[in-house]
């Protein structure tokens, strides 16, 4: 008896301990809705992993730009638009130059978002990553436009 009772004192002290590494897998990273503004911009809770917190929290910034171009924004929310601006199933793979250089060249997708609305950041770490979660506004109308203009959607 004096066994069992041992083995479960020395099990709940270490499984009572903290620990250091989360599970990520617990998590729901998708982009979430929290609001639509009158200009047409939509303010979101978007998630990035990354080595570091720079890199996570731009991987975020790209996901969410990245949701509402080819996704639509299905989480949080029911203000947000379910239709992604892209609607074209191929459209990155046809435009995968200019989708390119619209993600990684001198960050011109950063010209459609904006931290306006607050600085809701969550940190989730592992060994390996750290994860970012933010609060951040895309300005949908104008990147509409800007589809559009780059002959990428039609009105």
């Amino acid at each position: 008896m004096k066994t069992i009772s041992s083995l479960i004192i020395i099990f709940l002290i270490f499984s009572c301990g903290s620990q250091k590494n989360e599970n990520l897998d617990y998590y729901s990273f998708e982009t979430e809705c929290l609001g639509v503004e009158l200009d047409g911009s939509q303010t979101l809770k978007a998630w990035g992993s990354g080595k570091n917190k720079k890199d996570a929290i731009e991987q975020a910034e790209k996901n969410a730009l990245n949701d509402v171009l080819f996704k639509g924004i299905r989480e949080g929310k029911s203000d947000c638009s379910l239709i992604p601006l892209v609607v074209d199933p191929n459209a990155r793979e046809k435009n995968e130059k200019y989708f390119n250089n619209f993600f990684l060249k001198n960050q011109i997708y950063s010209k459609y978002i904006s931290y306006k609305d607050g600085s809701f950041k969550e940190k989730h770490s592992s060994d390996t990553e750290i994860v970012y979660g933010i609060t951040i506004r895309v300005l949908r109308s104008k990147l509409k436009k800007q589809l559009i203009k780059d002959d990428i959607i039609n009105q």
